[in-house]
């Protein structure tokens, strides 16, 4: 199940879940938490969904299919958060995933001071992988004075683990981080990519889920393979990127069966 935003581009939001969830082997069902206004460019307008909407159609789902595991991104409101809080709690024993999108890629604030506070004190403890870039994983935490000490911070709010990407730093290669159990568990590089990328946050929190779904186990011996194959089949669809907007690349996330990239 994946909870977020519709994007009518198509770049990122529930489109780049259900496309990376179908691209990796498994069944998405989508929660909208939000309508957008946006392109490639920018989100122009945010409009979230009454908390009462979103429970109603998470608990559809969750009462018909066997959900394996939950990804949730765009949250739209501090009320939509308070709602989540409420239906994690109700199933304790499913993986969350949590992409804390926090603004958009053109600089469109998306999260008030109290989304943050709701994130951070009611989510956070049920989560079992958060994924912020650098940006993100600075505001969560922001007394932290270095993006390890971000982690820690993070991880005492009780999400298991923290996986901070490094896209958005000024390192030559972008150098990803995992930590879990009060430290470092592991760091990856992987090689800078050209251009600005749409989704590429929705599309590794995704990727994870849905390896998640398919039966791995959460210690982290056998999650480290998750990560990092969430991670290489991420960067490979920002690679086969392709530019349909005039803003923003959109990462092909079915690049292993394209032969023809570039059509709306």
């Amino acid at each position: 199940m994946t909870l977020g935003g519709n994007d009518p581009s198509g770049g990122a939001g529930l489109v780049a879940d259900i496309t990376t969830i179908v691209s990796l082997g498994c069944h998405p069902a989508p929660v909208v938490t939000a309508l957008t206004v946006q392109d490639t460019h920018n989100v122009h307008a945010l409009l979230p969904v009454e908390p009462a909407q979103l429970l109603a159609q998470a608990r559809a789902v969750l009462d018909d299919m066997p959900v394996a595991a939950i990804k949730i991104g765009l949250i739209g409101s501090a009320e939509n958060a308070g709602a989540l809080h409420t239906l994690l709690a109700t199933y304790p024993d499913i993986p969350v995933v949590l992409d804390p999108i926090l603004a958009a890629g053109g600089g469109t604030e998306l999260a008030s001071p109290k989304l943050l506070d709701t994130l951070r004190t009611l989510l956070l403890p049920l989560v079992t992988i958060l994924t912020p870039n650098s940006v993100e994983a600075r505001r969560l935490a922001p007394e932290a004075d270095t993006l390890e000490a971000c982690a820690m911070a993070l991880l005492e709010y009780g999400c298991r683990y923290v996986l901070i990407t490094g896209g958005h730093e000024s390192t030559g290669e972008v150098i990803n981080t995992c930590h879990g159990n009060n430290r470092l568990l592991e760091s990856y590089r992987w090689a800078r990519l050209p251009g600005h990328h749409h989704g590429s946050g929705c599309t590794l929190a995704a990727a994870i889920a849905a390896l998640l779904a398919q039966g791995q186990e959460l210690e982290w011996a056998a999650l480290s393979s998750v990560v990092r194959r969430a991670q290489d089949y991420t960067w490979h669809a920002l690679q086969a990127s392709h530019r349909l907007g005039g803003g923003q690349l959109l990462p092909n996330r079915l690049f292993w069966a394209s032969t023809h990239r570039g059509s709306v």
